[in-house]
């Protein structure tokens, strides 16, 4: 597998405009020529293909759901980072850049995250020219807040509805190329697979979730922004449909899969609240602005919080972080929660939470301007738990949320199977070991609106057009296997439930290659893993038919997915053998607790290829190197 990430030469401040200049182009005549499919209608996916349709490329875009607004971007919360410096409180495209790789413990690579940081200031001028209604000042400028990683002000909000309000923003973007004829949408279609073609991606396999129709769709470049895989754990932040079906089946088609193991636990969700709950609910990071994390000091303490004394509370992240406080990474807040209640200190009916408490903002800034900021998110947390966070303190506790993982890109977002693009939170190229808060719809805005309509025409200008369609061998061969896979599953006809093996495969992956992992517990889980999907394969039962909508079959394909990826999830958890930000193992940690890296060893992306079902994949590397951001071990305190 040859990984060339292809990084411009030159200063990191000019790669980005030196790379436009150098990038071949397609005219406008000829871009009304070139067809490209889009997959996913996310921020991503929907900015690429809003934008590349404006730009007069023929884009077919699909998703999976029935609208396009109904993408999982639209669950983002807290808000959108920027390196405006509108505060005035140092903030820059370098303090961005630098908090990026730090946060992401010197595990990404340094050009793309200095890309990101560049573009950030762009992306707040185009959502804001689309009408999206960002918060603002008194004066009328726009409002800024903090989030985990960061001392400075920089992330922009609209309440709690941040992703809500940049999706319908790009939704109405989308929309209008639809209208113009330029995007032509395929609502309810789920992609299954991609085609190959002499070695490049020319189309995919879908499967209309109405009808059950399986088709073949043809294209010149396929762009994948279908998001991440946290559903491997069954109980997450995500929406119950995300999975990581698409990026699987790419992988099983050449595309290498970079740093599957990076996988983020968000520290500010509700806490489970019993055994058959099917997901979990994020509460923005926003909320550890004002809000303070506490236990009981005493383990066991079953008072009401409003009868513990603040001296006999622990404000332990900011006792143990006094510079960042409340505000450290997710990955380390998290991990101090899972402390605090594994040594007794829990909080609820459970004990299975930490209190996020609002009582000295309320009495600090009044119960009005607290209401203003974070009224939407204090309905939300009432309506699930029944409890006032008005009048006592939320209870939050650590869940699977973003994945660092996804498909290796190079500086164009091209995997390895050329032609084949991946964007957003599909790919692995910003984050390293640790996505900071707020950074997520960053990346998707700079992928969709300004990366990959420019570098997707440094490809087109040099691929074939046109010449093949849906009765080409590849393809005929493609939908035969995608009908292979759906008979065979109809065809078991079993005893257990989808949801019973998924739910199983859920509590591996939390127990084993969650919020901490070791050698003995991820080797058990590479016994487990095979164990089960083989009982999946002899006792799933699917009901109904492939030949209208069937919803049972949706998920056991998605499990069935699951099932071999989670296999590669374990391997690469095992293989990097360090601590490094949300990939935490357990022998190796500093005297503080905190994650101790091995650069002189590990210092890489892991990419891997897939070898067959059940067969150790292989494992490729490509070096990383800090130029501008020096090696150091990460310090919030």
């Amino acid at each position: 597998m040859e990984l060339d990430a292809k990084i411009p030469s030159g200063p990191i401040d000019k790669k980005w405009e030196k790379h436009q200049f150098e990038m071949k182009l397609v005219n406008p005549a000829n871009k009304r020529k070139h067809k490209v499919i889009v997959v996913g209608t996310g921020l991503a996916g929907g900015a690429a293909a809003a934008t590349m349709g404006e730009l007069g490329y023929d884009v077919h875009c699909f998703t999976f759901h029935d609208s396009p607004r109904r993408a999982h971007s639209i669950a983002a919360q807290g808000g959108i980072n920027a390196a405006k410096n509108y505060q005035g409180d140092g903030d820059s495209i370098h303090r961005l850049f630098y908090d990026t790789v730090k946060g992401g413990d010197f595990r990404s690579r340094e050009a793309n995250v200095h890309r990101l940081a560049e573009l950030s200031v762009n992306i707040i001028d185009q959502a804001v020219a689309q009408g999206v209604p960002f918060a603002r000042e008194y004066g009328g400028l726009l409002a800024n807040r903090s989030f985990g990683g960061a001392q400075v002000s920089r992330t922009f909000y609209a309440r709690g509805q941040t992703g809500q309000q940049l999706l319908l923003g790009c939704y109405q973007a989308l929309e209008r190329q639809v209208a113009e004829g330029t995007v032509k949408m395929y609502n309810r279609h789920e992609m299954l697979d991609v085609i190959v073609v002499e070695g490049r991606a020319r189309g995919i396999v879908t499967r209309h979730l109405v009808t059950g129709k399986i088709e073949a769709h043809m294209a010149d470049a396929v762009v994948l922004g279908t998001g991440g895989y946290s559903n491997v754990f069954f109980l997450s932040t995500n929406a119950k449909g995300c999975n990581v079906t698409a990026t699987w089946r790419a992988t099983k088609r050449g595309a290498g899969f970079a740093n599957p193991c990076f996988t983020q636990i968000h520290p500010t969700c509700i806490p489970q609240s019993g055994e058959y709950q099917s997901k979990l609910t994020l509460m923005s990071e926003s909320l550890r602005n004002d809000g303070r994390i506490w236990v009981p000091k005493r383990p066991g303490d079953d008072r009401p919080a409003h009868q513990i004394p603040d001296s006999e509370r622990d404000y332990y992240l900011e006792r143990l972080y006094p510079s960042f406080g409340n505000l450290t990474p997710r990955d380390i807040a998290s991990r101090r929660a899972k402390e605090m209640v594994d040594a007794g200190h829990g909080v609820g009916a459970m004990k299975n939470g930490v209190y996020l408490d609002f009582r000295d903002a309320i009495q600090r800034l009044g119960k009005e301007a607290v209401s203003e900021r974070y009224g939407n998110l204090f309905q939300m947390y009432e309506k699930i738990t029944g409890e006032d966070p008005y009048a006592v303190p939320m209870r939050i506790y650590p869940a699977p949320h973003y994945t660092m993982g996804g498909l290796w890109v190079d500086y164009d977002l091209m995997t390895t199977v050329p032609g084949l693009f991946a964007i957003g939170e599909a790919n692995f190229s910003d984050h390293g070991a640790n996505r900071l808060g707020a950074s997520a719809l960053m990346q998707g805005l700079a992928d969709g609106y300004f990366i990959i309509p420019l570098t997707i025409g440094n490809y087109l200008a040099g691929a074939p057009r046109g010449g093949v369609d849906g009765e080409h061998p590849a393809a005929r061969d493609a939908v035969r296997e995608v009908k292979e896979t759906q008979d065979r599953l109809l065809a078991v006809n079993g005893s257990r439930s989808v949801d019973s093996f998924h739910i199983e495969l859920g509590r591996i992956m939390w127990d084993h290659c969650g919020m901490s992992r070791s050698e003995s517990e991820l080797k058990e889980a590479l016994q487990k893993i095979p164990e089960l999907r083989e009982r999946f394969w002899k006792d799933v039962r699917v009901p109904g038919s492939g030949d209208d909508l069937n919803q049972s079959l949706e998920k056991a394909g998605r499990v069935a997915d699951f099932l071999e990826f989670a296999e590669v999830m374990c391997w690469d958890a095992l293989t990097r053998d360090e601590s490094c930000g949300a990939h935490y193992r357990e022998e190796h940690t500093t005297e503080e607790g905190e994650a101790k890296r091995d650069d002189e060893n590990f210092s890489h992306g892991a990419i891997w290829e897939f070898k067959g079902v059940g067969e150790e994949p292989a494992r490729h590397q490509e070096p990383l190197t800090f130029e501008h951001v020096p090696l150091s071990q990460r310090s919030y305190k």
